[in-house]
């Protein structure tokens, strides 16, 4: 036994589900409390997502024990509850490693193992995938299994919907599990309502229902008297008739700490034909008391020491970039009543806590729904309103469509504050802000902005909020720089460039947003000029003629992908106006960066001061 799991012994036997489905049911209970103890152990020495995984472990466990993984296939949705799932299917010994660079990925990933049967970071996919899955277990003919563990919040993105709409409709064999950690149901659950949802995913009951609906099926005044009937019954016993009138057969709520009950119910599903649904309670951060009373703190985490029971306090430094969207947000809302300020449930990594406080009846969380949220702002836009959309980067992807069809075309006045602009570090591919300038500048009649320090961030927040057309403010995960911030807001002069630093070497660095530090530190060694550009759309062409017929060697610089990005909208404005000269782009490459800390990958990618040297050095031949 390797010493990681001295502490162990029970999970020590079950570190691939083929072990764990040889232990008797009554050691789930124990070896759970032991997955549970692990997970804490390790999310201590690596950090990262903790309290969702708490709550999933005896889930888990039963799921592994019921199915026969990886032959039937586990779908995950987003994946910060999957980490007790890597610990059970071989990873455990490098559950310490995840998130970091070289380290186990963040979330289920396909390339790292065969139980992870979908590469996912972002909500609501799991059904639909799950659906395609099924549909291939039934034209294979092999009997196998498909699981989709979707949570309740995940299950407010509309994508959820639509896939189960389609499910119900064909009628695949598949299991949806809503792992429901929030919703006020927990009256339901206890001794009875487990028995009962024993009792309905028992084949007994399944045959009298079935055979009842076939006998009534030929008496229509009586199969509609049962219906209203069996509805009444059911909003009276279990919240599952909207999932019945979608097609599913609806079991729960059952108690998603009960290993025991969970592998009784789940045994009895497995079988059943057609779409089911188990509704499963659990406790974000169970088992440990700061993350059960704190489950939104304790959703990620630093490193810290589980057994002092409190996270370690941020040193104190320059406030990031979220808090400086979110004093500027307060700041204006006292100025502008009619400001609407819209997040699809990223309250708190946007910076938004103190304003939904101070300013409830402005402040609208859309929940995990980026296209409603982006729509919604349309609505508030065309009534005269001046709505402020708080979007990841990522997350923007998601709402492209309703950016383009319901603002851009009718030019409103929306203003995006893209938030994790470039790259995020530990959450890897599936969150890196990679493509948002290449996909925005492509739009009619946006206006697109990139600060290069926390003072420009608010004033154009403030310039894109007083424009009469969409905006976007596009800005970094993590800290300013420390240039303080002028408390008066001024809007600035829309499409103009600023020179930051004058060389005389012929070399010019056109840099956009924060990277002007790398530019600046690179600048020194090469002599070279830097541009602080500001804006991607409209760009300064009069700043680009002025430095082109200027310096005969050019560098664009931008934490964006190469290919579309901002550093293409420069080549494009010296094409247009007849000018040529050698053109180095540095940004992200055509791949899917990886996880690592932002430092670390910039110098991977050589984007930071030596990479820009070095870059510069072989490009030029200097």
């Amino acid at each position: 036994m390797s010493d990681t799991f001295t502490d162990f012994p029970l999970l020590a036997q079950a570190l691939e589900p083929k072990q764990l489905r040889q232990l008797p049911v009554n050691q789930l209970a124990p070896l759970a409390d032991e997955v549970r103890q692990f997970l804490l152990r390790s999310v201590g020495r690596s950090s990262g997502h903790f309290a969702s995984g708490l709550g999933t472990v005896e889930l888990t466990v039963a799921l592994h024990y019921v199915y026969n993984t990886p032959f039937d296939r586990l779908v995950w949705d987003v994946g910060h509850q999957a980490y007790p799932h890597k610990i059970l299917t071989g990873r455990a010994e490098k559950m310490h490693t995840i998130r970091q660079k070289d380290g186990l990925h963040p979330f289920p990933w396909r390339e790292e193992s065969e139980y992870d049967t979908l590469s996912v970071g972002h909500s609501s996919t799991s059904i639909s995938a799950a659906l395609g899955m099924a549909i291939a277990a039934d034209k294979e003919g092999q009997g196998r299994k498909v699981v989709a563990v979707i949570g309740d919040g995940a299950i407010t993105g509309g994508m959820a919907f639509e896939a189960m709409n389609h499910a119900g409709d064909i009628h695949k064999d598949m299991l949806v599990i809503i792992n429901d950690n929030e919703m006020s149901i927990s009256e339901n659950v206890g001794a009875l309502n487990n028995h009962m949802a024993r009792i309905m995913s028992g084949s007994l009951y399944t045959t009298i229902r079935e055979g009842g609906k076939k006998v009534l099926a030929h008496m229509p005044p009586i199969k509609e008297l049962a219906r209203r009937a069996e509805e009444h019954l059911k909003g009276m016993v279990v919240p599952g008739t909207l999932f019945e009138e979608l097609g599913f057969n609806y079991i729960g709520p059952i108690d998603g700490h009960d290993v025991e009950g969970l592998v009784s119910t789940l045994s009895n599903m497995r079988n059943l034909k057609g779409p089911q649904i188990l509704h499963v309670m659990t406790k974000k951060g169970k088992g440990y008391a700061p993350a059960e009373q704190d489950p939104i703190t304790y959703h990620a985490v630093p490193k810290f020491n589980p057994e002092l029971f409190k996270l370690p306090k941020d040193k104190p430094g320059q406030p990031t970039f979220s808090k400086v969207f979110g004093d500027w947000l307060c700041d204006m809302a006292e100025q502008d009543p009619t400001l609407m300020a819209i997040t699809p449930a990223m309250r708190e990594g946007s910076g938004m806590v103190e304003f939904s406080q101070r300013f409830p009846e402005q402040y609208f969380d859309a929940a995990i729904a980026e296209q409603h949220a982006v729509t919604l702002a349309t609505g508030f836009a065309c009534e005269g309103l001046n709505p402020v959309v708080a979007i990841y980067s990522t997350f923007l992807q998601r709402g492209y469509d309703q950016l383009i069809h319901d603002v851009a075309i009718m030019n409103l006045p929306v203003l995006f504050a893209i938030d994790r602009g470039g790259l995020v570090g530990a959450d890897g591919q599936t969150h890196q802000g990679a493509f948002d300038l290449s996909f925005l500048r492509t739009v009619p009649n946006m206006t697109i902005m990139a600060p290069a320090d926390e003072n420009e961030c608010r004033q154009m927040l403030y310039t894109g909020h007083k424009l009469q057309s969409p905006a976007a403010v596009r800005y970094p995960r993590g800290n300013g720089i420390g240039v303080p911030l002028e408390q008066e807001m001024t809007a600035m002069p829309i499409g103009k460039a600023e020179i930051r630093r004058q060389g005389n070497s012929g070399i010019a660095i056109f840099s956009f947003g924060t990277m002007i530090g790398y530019a600046l530190e690179a600048a020194e060694q090469l002599d070279a000029t830097v541009v602080n550009m500001r804006f991607v759309k409209p760009l300064d062409h009069d700043m680009v003629k002025q430095i082109v017929e200027s310096h005969d060697k050019l560098i664009t610089l931008e934490e964006n992908a190469i290919m579309g990005g901002a550093g293409s909208a420069v080549i494009e404005s010296m094409m247009a106006q007849g000018l040529a000269k050698p053109v180095l782009q540095l940004g992200l490459p055509d791949r899917f960066i990886e996880q690592g800390t932002q430092e670390e990958m910039h110098t991977v990618l050589e984007i930071d001061g030596p990479g820009i040297i070095k870059r510069a050095s072989e490009f030029f031949k200097l």
